[in-house]
C-alpha cells in the first residue's frame, strides 16, 4: 500500500513538473521575443548575455510562481 501512495505522489510530482517546464520555457521565450524585438539598431547589436540572463530570470520567477498552483493540473 505504502508502494501504490509513493507511486501516485510521483506521478503527481512528474506531471507538475512537466507542465511547470513548459509554462516557464514559454515565458521564457516571450521574454526573449520583447527583449530582441525592443532593440532597434540590428541583431549584430543584441546584447544576448543580458538577453539570456532575463530570460533565466524569468523562468526562475515563473517556476516559483508555479509553486502557488498550477491551473492546468486539476488535482
Amino acid at each position: 500500500m505504502k508502494f501504490i501512495n509513493w507511486l501516485k505522489k510521483q506521478k503527481k510530482l512528474l506531471k507538475w513538473c512537466k507542465a511547470a517546464g513548459v509554462r516557464a520555457l514559454k515565458t521564457m521565450a516571450e521574454t526573449a521575443l520583447a527583449l530582441i524585438g525592443t532593440n532597434t539598431i540590428g541583431i549584430t547589436e543584441v546584447d544576448w548575455v543580458g538577453i539570456a540572463s532575463a530570460c533565466a530570470l524569468s523562468g526562475v520567477v515563473t517556476l516559483l510562481t508555479c509553486i502557488k498552483g498550477l491551473p492546468e493540473i486539476k488535482e
